[in-house]
């Protein structure tokens, strides 16, 4: 005991779920900014783990994350994920954290949206009324992903069927405003699309990410991504699935 008096306190070991938080906490970091890097270091969190030391973490370790997570996706949403890290390192003072991400080349090229016979097939696909809802206002709305996943209840108007995203109105016809009222289920608040369950300790989510009433997070990209992929398989002659661009690609072309 006395010679551990003589060492003094232990210093703190900084880790990367705490790292993580102080580095979102920040002040200069707009809403969708904090968003998007959120996604990217909670995955990394859930990965590697967060009582990680900080200092323990190799730039193998990112780029093997990065491949499982992210090595089958877009260039786009690849070099969006690795702009976070890249961000992230610069700030911790581990800026070799990015060295193993190469940037992707993005293309340029429109994607084709699903051929009318293909969006007969999926109205009929059985699925929950979220994953319904999403859909059919991707399709008529020819909107976003990213905005239509980043609605509130508040900002509905279920009269005139639009909603107001920034300094843009999101528009839909009669097939979104026959599953709105389901998906709602009397809710006033809150993002439209809720998440299965509510996110647990680790997961760090702001307040206005979740849902006031149940206590559930705004649905993900991600996984509104993939839930649209597993759907569309069967109906893909290649058997990869659909993605969510191909419900509005068609419209806005």
């Amino acid at each position: 005991m006395r010679r551990a008096d003589e060492l003094g306190p232990a210093e703190p070991v900084a880790t990367l779920g705490r790292a993580a938080a102080d580095f979102l906490a920040r002040d200069d970091l707009d809403a969708s900014t904090l968003r998007s890097y959120g996604q990217t270091l909670r995955r990394l969190c859930l990965a590697l783990g967060d009582r990680r030391p900080l200092e323990s973490l190799t730039g193998d370790d990112v780029t093997g994350v990065f491949e499982v997570a992210w090595g089958d996706a877009a260039a786009k949403t690849w070099n969006r994920h690795r702009s976070a890290v890249r961000s992230f390192g610069a700030w911790a003072g581990r800026p070799e954290l990015a060295d193993g991400l190469e940037r992707r080349a993005e293309s340029r090229s429109r994607v084709p949206g699903l051929a009318d016979d293909l969006l007969r097939r999926l109205w009929t696909v059985e699925a929950p009324v979220r994953e319904r809802t999403l859909w059919r206002l991707l399709h008529e709305s020819a909107a976003g992903v990213r905005p239509v996943l980043s609605l509130n209840v508040e900002d509905l108007d279920l009269a005139d069927r639009r909603a107001r995203v920034g300094s843009r109105w999101v528009t839909w016809r009669s097939g979104t405003a026959r599953l709105l009222p389901e998906l709602l289920g009397g809710r006033t608040r809150g993002p439209v699309f809720l998440a299965d369950r509510r996110p647990g300790p680790a997961r760090m989510r702001r307040a206005a990410d979740l849902c006031p009433d149940t206590g559930r997070g705004r649905l993900s990209y991600e996984r509104a991504e993939y839930l649209f992929k597993q759907a569309t398989r069967p109906l893909d002659p290649s058997g990869r699935g659909f993605t969510l661009r191909q419900l509005w690609s068609r419209r806005g072309a």
